[in-house]
């Protein structure tokens, strides 16, 4: 279902954007002063899955920066597993704005000292879009795959990323073991052992790691594997273009959280700060957030969330990684690290 605005709240929401992107460069008295500025180019550095939604908002932007600011903005854009965007920005990929699937994945070009300001003061958080962990399966379901408990049944072929690359790995792992933990999981005790051991059991399935969530569910598209644990907005994507696969969502799932950051040192460096930031300020309003839920993100816009809601439906248990895991600066060590659940459970496999 599309959102539709009434002419007042475009109105409203026209002159939100403008205040936002004007006090983005100056204030109001500042518009004229941009005119006839040479044109801003910003690096935009994401993670794979937002890739249409992106493609649909920043023209959208820079319409919108050219007539509130006078400036002309141009942008070069680079998808990749949210892990592997982080690495790169890290290493000397000089991204103005970075958007990835993970707060984890900030944070580490933020002790690069890459980002310096406080990213979570801006809009919700600096978490520009939700989603959650579900399954993809084919037409009809012949697996009868209904819940996190049928994974582990001999002989299934599960598609999941690599979580040394996709942070939608991680929060596919931290879903299937957090909902074990919960005593979500039919027949496996809630304990930290019989988690571990569910947890084995699927990864046994699972014929093909990709290095991101969009490599993983084009494989799946391609005709590989009996189920792919993937994010949502991954399988209505694929549905919208024609796709003929079916989502099942578990009883028991995470809620994914995706940051959004301007890179401090690389904006400084480029002259694009204040671009960057309007750009960033662009993604919270309703316009861009009615986009992100036109391609299968969860809005974190209340009035936007609310106008959508049929598009996505309640799950009945959904927790967040600060409720099951403290927060990532717990889960990365304690599941991902080298003495890691999942990082010794692949090797317990693999041996």
């Amino acid at each position: 279902m599309k959102t539709r605005f009434t002419p007042i709240n475009r109105i409203l929401m026209t002159l939100t954007l403008m205040s936002l992107l004007l006090a983005a460069c100056g204030g109001p008295s500042a518009a004229p002063t941009q005119a006839g500025k040479p044109p801003a180019k910003l690096i935009l550095g994401a993670y794979t899955t937002p890739r249409e939604a992106y493609g649909k908002i920043v023209p959208l932007f820079a319409a919108a920066w050219k007539a509130s600011a006078g400036q002309e903005v141009t942008f070069e854009e680079s998808y990749q597993g949210s892990g592997a965007q982080s690495r790169a920005i890290v290493e000397g990929f000089e991204a103005d704005v970075t958007a990835l699937s993970l707060e984890a994945d900030i944070t580490r070009i933020e002790k690069a000292g890459l980002i310096t300001h406080d990213w979570k003061s801006v809009g919700n958080k600096g978490i520009v879009s939700t989603s959650i962990v579900v399954f993809a399966v084919r037409k009809g379901n012949p697996k009868g795959i209904h819940d996190w408990a049928d994974l582990a049944q001999p002989g299934l072929e599960i598609l999941t990323p690599d979580p040394k690359t996709s942070g939608g790995a991680m929060w596919n792992i931290l879903a299937l073991y957090g909902a074990a933990l919960r005593g979500q999981v039919d027949g496996v005790p809630a304990n930290d052992e019989a988690a571990t051991e569910f947890l084995k059991a699927v990864f046994k399935n699972v014929i093909v790691m990709d290095k991101g969530a969009r490599e993983s569910i084009t494989n799946y598209e391609q005709g590989v594997g009996d189920v792919a644990i993937t994010y949502e907005n991954e399988v209505l994507v694929g549905q919208k273009g024609g796709q003929d696969y079916e989502m099942v969502i578990p009883r028991s799932t995470i809620l994914i959280e995706n940051p959004v950051a301007v890179v401090d040192t690389y904006v400084d460096k480029h002259g694009t700060r204040k671009a960057a930031e309007g750009f960033v300020n662009f993604l919270f309003t309703q316009e861009a957030q009615q986009l992100f839920a036109e391609y299968g993100l969860r809005s974190v816009d209340s009035e936007v969330a609310k106008a959508t809601a049929s598009q996505y439906p309640p799950v009945a248990d959904l927790f967040t990684i600060d409720q099951q895991f403290n927060g990532w600066k717990e889960a990365i060590p304690t599941i991902f690290g080298d003495d890691g659940i999942f990082t010794l459970a692949i090797a317990d496999i693999q041996n």
